[in-house]
């Protein structure tokens, strides 16, 4: 190790600063008792200028700065002043007390010198620079000893006590080096850990939603193309293509299980705070699940509707999310019997709704993993019922992601219960918002459909054969710029992430430019769903968005919305700013 090591020596000087109140004090109790033998004049004289000394290191080096090479020998020099002021206190005692006065001196002295270590641990050249002043000033102890009439034996004494003290120091010193080494070293080792821990949850979010982007083309297709055999077939054939769109669905939601438990492993969920009717989602939910209670000869039962509020601040979608799995894990679990979803509230913001079935209940060992991702209650569930044991986790995440907590146990009475404990603030009604026209009330329109996967761009068509839609295709950006520049379309659907120039790209430089379409409006057809994503979308001038897979009533609802006079004119604002 060198001697001179900049940041060590720069880690000396936050070291310094956290002991200077105890030298201080030190100091300040040394100058009391010094003041009852020698008066007040020398101890009050000495004290101010070692109190100057501390200010002026202070002073020189504030917390946070680093030492350079040319700051270096200054910050030494001060070192070395500091504790030569301290040590000077012990020069008058053996014209006080003689030899027993020089003994007291030198006690001082190799206090002072026993401080260093533990004061300058950090660097071996500023512990040298703070001890080597004791040193010097014990050397000019034992001749002012020797000057008073010291015998030789006391000297001898003194002097090997001296090297004793040194030699104690120098090894103390060394082995909390050796501490400080290890202890760096295991902080490098588990900063090094952490930072592999953090690349290896990026590197798996990256590849989750990579994969996830390139799952949705295929899926969009299965779904639209399923969807519309369903359509135009009977008997079992319809059968049929009603089989391929559950598969579907159940991929799409295994897809998005996937994709939100790399978000919540990347710390990059978050939730929404808006307004909206609790009473409607609940009445929703339990709609939505009663036929698959029915199919199973289950009550589904809601209990306490009456203390729940209406209006609440928070974020629909995820409580929505949460509700989903439970419910389902409930109807899933329970084969005679029912389930039960009550709510209670308190007279402030706090909402419980918890989930109670008659099913087998759940054992300690159970509770232990429920919510660890990829973990069933039981190893035969995942053969039994099915799932990736993903759908607790999330859940209880995105709880806490909302300020509350999920929490499961086993009911007294049989079957397990499952608590939602969230503060939903009341809110105001939003105000009347405006349909937008359903599919068949969209007038004949002229579409771009911007996207680098022909499926994709064949699933759009299939949804939309039915409407009075032409179609215009483009397989990358540059070409879709094209297009925009050559003719005027009504619409466009555009895909966020192309090779080359992705679909933010295009829609930056459309409103840039004054051509046909530059307040055309542009809906993202994208794989993601994040908030940031989404924002950037509307920041580069897009007026909606549809997730995919794409479903053809969300499809026909974003494009009536963005037909609607309203969007219309929020549509201008962006390409105003710009020409501005």
């Amino acid at each position: 190790m060198p001697l001179i090591d900049l940041d060590r020596m720069s880690e000396a000087v936050a070291e310094r600063r956290s002991g200077a109140v105890a030298r201080k004090i030190g100091a300040g109790l040394i100058a009391l008792a010094f003041a009852a033998l020698l008066g007040t004049a020398g101890p009050m004289l000495w004290l101010a200028a070692f109190m100057a000394g501390q200010l002026l290191e202070r002073r020189a080096f504030p917390a946070g700065v680093r030492v350079t090479k040319r700051s270096a020998p200054w910050f030494l020099f001060l070192v070395a002043l500091n504790s030569a002021l301290f040590g000077l206190i012990a020069l008058p005692a053996p014209f006080m007390d003689g030899a027993w006065g020089a003994a007291g001196g030198a006690w001082l002295l190799a206090s002072g010198t026993c401080y260093t270590v533990l004061s300058n641990r950090r660097s071996r050249v500023v512990y040298l620079a703070s001890a080597l002043p004791f040193v010097a000033l014990m050397g000019v102890l034992l001749l002012e000893a020797h000057y008073v009439g010291a015998d030789s034996g006391s000297l001898m004494a003194m002097f090997a006590a001296g090297l004793m003290m040194i030699a104690a120091a120098d090894l103390l010193w060394r082995e909390a080096d050796k501490a400080h080494a290890k202890e760096r070293a295991a902080s490098l080792e588990s900063e090094r850990r952490r930072r592999e821990a953090e690349d290896a949850v990026a590197a798996k979010s990256a590849f989750v939603a990579a994969v996830s982007h390139e799952l949705r083309t295929p899926i969009s297709a299965i779904l639209a193309g399923a969807g519309e055999l369903s359509r135009t077939l009977d008997g079992k054939d319809a059968l049929r293509a009603d089989l391929i769109i559950e598969a579907g669905g159940m991929m799409r939601t295994l897809l998005n299980d996937l994709l939100d438990q790399a978000k919540l492993d990347a710390g990059r969920m978050s939730v929404e705070s808006l307004p909206y009717d609790l009473r409607r989602l609940l009445a929703q939910q339990m709609l939505f699940w009663r036929a698959e209670a029915r199919r199973k000869g289950l009550r589904l039962r809601l209990s306490g509707a009456r203390v729940c509020p209406r209006w609440v601040q928070g974020d629909p979608t995820r409580l929505r999310q949460i509700l989903n799995n439970l419910l389902s894990n409930a109807l899933k679990f329970t084969e005679r019997g029912s389930v039960t979803l009550t709510i209670t509230a308190d007279a402030g913001q706090a909402l419980t709704l918890s989930v109670k079935d008659t099913g087998p209940g759940l054992d300690a060992s159970a509770l232990e993993t429920l919510f660890a991702p990829f973990q069933q209650a039981r190893p035969d569930v995942a053969r039994t019922h099915g799932g990736t044991g993903l759908g607790l986790a999330i859940s209880r995440d995105l709880a806490r992601l909302m300020g509350g907590d999920l929490t499961a146990a086993s009911d007294p009475e049989g079957g397990a219960r499952f608590t939602l404990s969230v503060d939903l603030p009341a809110a105001a009604p939003p105000g009347p918002v405006q349909e937008a026209p359903a599919g068949g009330d969209l007038p004949p329109l002229h579409v771009l459909v911007v996207d680098d996967h022909d499926i994709n761009r064949r699933a759009v068509a299939v949804m939309l054969q039915d409407l009075d839609i032409r179609l215009t295709e483009a397989s990358s950006g540059f070409e879709a710029l094209g297009l925009l520049e050559a003719q005027p379309f009504d619409l466009v659907l555009m895909d966020c992430h192309m090779p080359g120039m992705d679909g933010l790209s295009v829609t930056r430089e459309l409103r840039r430019r004054s051509g046909p379409n530059q307040h055309t409006p542009v809906i993202a057809v994208t794989g993601a769903g994040e908030p940031a994503h989404i924002a950037a979308c509307h920041e580069a001038g897009m007026s909606d968005h549809v997730l995919k897979p794409i479903e053809a009533a969300k499809l026909i609802g974003a494009m009536g919305r963005a037909l609607s006079p309203v969007e219309s004119e929020l549509l201008q604002e962006p390409a105003a700013a710009t020409r501005a």
